[in-house]
């Protein structure tokens, strides 16, 4: 693998709150589909093409990888649904990732908090741009996107081995 991987790691947008206690059920709020939406067209405006997508199977996750995916239109690829993703810590969501296929260029995982944000300060290596490392540890808000540089192969990724370059809130 070529320092040029990207792997970005996406807290679900805003979502409401259920009476039933089905929290895997919850959808997004108005507010939350139009976060996803300003992901999607930020992404775009960027260039960003998915090759892969994993996305948590919680409905509200499920609808902003939809949501992000619409406005990056041709350069989205098609979300692969993965339950180990609901709730995960951050060994788990990195576990996942070890499975991807070297192939892939740019990988974007849609998953949950805290896990999200335990996973990036995880993977930040001492070479990361400082400033979104330091927004990055105060607060991954709803919609909050982190952008790493990646050298080695994704079965490897493990810990301080990628490299912060963005972070979006």
């Amino acid at each position: 693998m070529t320092d040029s991987a990207e792997l970005l790691i996406l807290r679900h947008a805003q979502a409401g709150h259920t009476f039933d206690g089905d929290d895997a059920a919850r959808t997004l709020t108005e507010h939350g589909a139009a976060q996803a939406r300003e992901v999607g067209r930020a992404l775009a405006a960027s260039g960003f093409h998915a090759d892969h997508i994993l996305c948590s199977d919680a409905m509200r996750t499920r609808q902003t990888a939809v949501w992000v995916c619409h406005e990056l239109g041709e350069d989205a690829s098609t979300p692969y649904l993965d339950s180990r993703l609901y709730l995960a810590d951050p060994s788990t969501m990195l576990s996942v990732i070890n499975e991807t296929p070297e192939t892939v260029r740019t990988l974007l995982v849609v998953a949950h908090m805290p896990g999200v944000q335990e996973l990036c300060m995880r993977l930040a290596s001492v070479d990361s741009a400082e400033q979104p490392v330091l927004q990055m540890a105060g607060s991954f808000p709803t919609a909050g996107l982190a952008r790493f540089a990646v050298g080695g192969p994704w079965a490897q990724l493990d810990g301080r081995d990628a490299r912060l370059t963005e972070f979006w809130s």
